[in-house]
């Protein structure tokens, strides 16, 4: 098809065309945030940034602590200097108790469900059905004990303070308000009894070992400041067990007193290394601080000679660490430990494991050097890492981050016969991989410190994303789960997800809601929306302008908007507040080419289009057959010898006549011979995404054309787009590195695809029911009665 000369102009002209008029439901994809974000303030502006009225509460704590490793307990007095940087007046403090989620009442346990009662009842195979774990977990939290005994809550003077306990959160009355920039001094005694992790489950706990020796990790182990902020106030929604934390910095002052043959790992730096560490192992430690590779502390040998004995008396450790925001710390007599120190632009920091036999070889090959590789790729990103210490302890809990310290959970396995201990690939990259994760939490949200229990994505997936970025530089190939936009594809089209934008507790698939989607989500913004330059200097200012504050969704949306120069709201408003997805479908293709009007060349090219059409099915079967005019040649005439594209004298004046009129310019059009396409793109899914092209040319030459999400600004449902090449296109895929999370690939090129795929076929195989049979086979011994015999 040629197009008239004016309708070129018209469609070189525009580089998309709105496929049908909008209908008067029209959905403005574009259209502001305004309705949903906040309105800006003095203490968060319009760009994103804190305002010069910002302000936030801190909280100092002194607090003396003892694990009673019989009792599996611990019991505590702390001292908190609440400072009231607001501007409000406060009356009363709340008080976070976190431990109360293992009270049997508790309302992460009284409003726990079950998935569905096919699921409980008819479970279609093991995956379904309950496990044993499962069922020992349920019924354990009904047995145990758990919680905070508060003995005493006394003000400065050790008079006697109101309190009010609501769940997991405390109330203490002040006698006096503490007033705008004013201070207040309050302690607190309580003890608790920790829970077995592996059974009871949570963020924390103990292991029992079959060598009789526990290993304690122990976080939300002391009654913390809830936090209190312009958006919202207190934070006030009860701890469930999903919406994790926000909480005050401060500096912390803190002495732990263990058996004496245990090893102690913690958030902040120890003052007391002469009183609980050997002359060598100070000597170690100290060599570990300028050493190219990991020193180890306490040796494998060390450890496990402790293993087989019990020292008398206990050792107290202490630890002062400075702005932070929370304070976690481990125990046991089984610990290896080993170190290396580095530097980040002068700023020394030592990198730290511990870990028991169990953990070997894997934790000693990689633990402490993935921290380091962590904290240089996520100061790429971000800031360099403020702390002296980062720790990595191998304990029961899988993976939960503090500042300075984090417990992650993979180990190697030993064959029961053999003894061989070996690891899978999915074990190495899973250690790799949590400590990534786990050590750059100190970043997000340890440091910019968002409301976990409001917005899990905002520290769940915004670090997810940047260790996907760090598990990339560690090897070409690393294994990763998140990050790339096609991982994502299946949740996006599931049914009966949520918004990004959901709060913490409401979320049903946490993983890929909160993790997943928003590491694609920021993976497809930086790689094809903004770019990488745009992209990495924006989120770095994201970082820099709140660390160590507290950022809403509202100041990384701006932010991001502000630092890169671009209207994201479209984006935000499709991944994070819909759960629309990514379908562009291709749906047809025409090609055009100008008119050269030349009467030559136009009849030639309307004959080969004419001769390429099917020739009919009646005219395939008389091929041969000789008809009137064959056996009567006289009656042919002149319309026997020429046909519809004979060019005559009259075609040639005509064109003569309209080239004479035409200038230089329109006559050099003429002679372009670009090749015109309209291609229509259908939006299946509903977000809409730019397109990413690849256009193949008759040559074999491919290239890749890349247009922004606008194209869809006036019809958010269908487009038309023009693309002019200098040859003939064979061939057009949309998204063709699958970038975008396009969740239907099939519809996305021109010509189709054939999907490939295989066919598995099965051997018949009827079950059958032999009970004659199974009365009469050999009883075996049991298992327990065999090892009695070999014994």
């Amino acid at each position: 098809m040629r197009l008239p000369f004016g309708v070129a102009l018209l469609c070189l002209s525009m580089s998309a065309i709105a496929a049908d008029p909008p209908s008067s439901g029209f959905d403005d994809k574009f259209r502001q945030l305004d309705e949903l974000l906040p309105t800006p303030t003095t203490v968060r502006t319009a760009s994103g940034a804190p305002g010069h009225a910002y302000w936030q509460q801190r909280a100092d704590y002194t607090i003396r602590a003892t694990l009673d490793e019989a009792k599996r307990a611990i019991s505590g007095a702390e001292t908190i200097t609440y400072h009231n940087n607001s501007p409000d007046s406060l009356n009363y403090l709340w008080v976070q108790l976190d431990q109360n989620i293992f009270k049997p009442d508790s309302d992460a346990r009284t409003t726990a469900t079950v998935a569905s009662r096919d699921a409980w009842g008819k479970p279609r195979g093991p995956e379904d059905g309950m496990k044993f774990d499962s069922m020992r977990n349920l019924l354990a939290q009904r047995s145990f004990d758990g919680g905070f005994k508060i003995a005493s809550v006394k003000d400065a003077g050790g008079r006697p303070l109101n309190f009010t306990i609501n769940r997991t959160m405390m109330r203490i009355d002040l006698p006096q308000p503490v007033k705008a920039g004013g201070q207040v001094a309050f302690s607190i005694e309580w003890s608790f009894n920790i829970p077995e992790q592996k059974v009871i489950g949570g963020r924390s706990g103990y292991e029992k070992f079959d060598d009789k020796n526990d290993l304690f990790e122990v976080a939300q182990w002391f009654p913390r400041m809830a936090a209190y902020y312009d958006v919202y106030g207190w934070q006030h929604k009860q701890f469930l067990g999903q919406g994790e934390f926000t909480l005050e910095f401060g500096d912390y002052d803190v002495q732990v007193t263990v058996p004496a043959d245990h090893i102690v790992a913690s958030t902040g730096e120890l003052q007391n290394a002469d009183a609980v560490l050997t002359g060598a192992q100070r000597d170690r430690l100290k060599q570990a601080k300028s050493a190219s590779n990991p020193v180890v502390i306490v040796t494998q040998d060390e450890a496990e000679a402790k293993e087989k004995t019990r020292a008398s008396g206990s050792k107290t450790w202490h630890f002062k660490a400075r702005n932070v925001r929370d304070f976690a710390w481990a125990s046991s007599r089984k610990f290896i430990w080993d170190a290396q120190g580095f530097k980040q632009n002068g700023h020394e920091v030592v990198a730290m494991s511990y870990y028991p036999k169990e953990g070997n070889p894997l934790w000693g090959k990689y633990s402490t050097k993935a921290i380091i590789h962590t904290i240089n790729e996520y100061s790429k990103y971000s800031f360099d890492f403020p702390y002296p210490v980062a720790i990595s302890v191998n304990g029961p809990v899988g993976g939960m981050e503090y500042p300075m310290i984090s417990f992650n959970g993979p180990r190697p396995t030993k064959d029961k016969k053999t003894g061989e201990i070996t690891y899978s690939k999915r074990t190495k990259y899973g250690l790799i991989g949590v400590i990534i994760h786990e050590v750059g939490h100190n970043y997000f949200p340890m440091i910019v410190n968002s409301d976990e229990r409001q917005w899990t994505w905002m520290d769940e997936g915004i670090n997810s994303f940047v260790q996907y970025l760090a598990e990339k530089s560690w090897e070409d190939t690393y294994p990763t789960s998140r990050g790339e936009p096609r991982n994502i594809v299946d949740y996006m089209k599931s049914a009966g997800q949520q918004p990004i934008m959901t709060n913490s507790e409401s979320i049903s698939a946490l993983g890929p809601n909160a993790y997943a989607k928003p590491t694609a989500a920021l993976n497809v913004l930086r790689e094809t929306i903004l770019g990488r330059d745009l992209f990495d200097f924006a989120f770095k200012q994201y970082a820099q302008r709140w660390k160590f504050k507290r950022p809403t969704p509202a100041d990384f949306f701006r932010t991001m908007e502000d630092a890169s120069g671009t209207d994201l709201d479209w984006f935000w408003r499709g991944w994070f507040y819909t759960t629309d997805h990514v379908d562009v479908s291709v749906d047809g293709i025409s090609e055009y080419q100008i008119s050269s009007k030349d009467p030559e060349v136009e009849k030639k090219w309307q004959k080969a289009q004419h001769d390429a059409e099917p020739v009919s099915i009646s005219d395939q079967r008389n091929k041969g057959a000789q008809t009137f005019v064959d056996q009567h040649p006289e009656m042919k005439d002149f319309y026997n010898e020429h046909d519809d594209f004979t060019v005559t004298n009259r075609d040639r004046n005509k064109y003569n006549e309209t080239v004479a009129g035409l200038e230089d310019w329109e006559k050099a059009l003429l002679k372009e011979g670009k090749h015109m396409y309209l291609v229509d793109f259908s939006n299946v899914g509903g977000l809409v995404s730019p397109l990413v092209l690849e256009i193949q040319l008759a040559s074999g030459k491919k290239y890749i054309e890349r247009i922004p999400a606008e194209i869809w600004r006036h019809n958010p449902k269908k487009v038309t787009k023009l693309i002019v090449t200098d040859e003939p296109m064979v061939g057009l895929t949309q998204d063709p590195y699958w970038e975008t999370a396009d969740t239907d690939t099939s519809n996305n090129s021109w010509p189709r695809k054939v999907t490939p795929s295989r066919l598995e076929l099965f051997k018949m195989q009827m079950p059958q029911s032999d009970m004659m049979k199974d009365f009469n086979e050999k009883l075996k011994p049991a298992k327990a009665d065999e090892a009695k015999k070999a014994e």
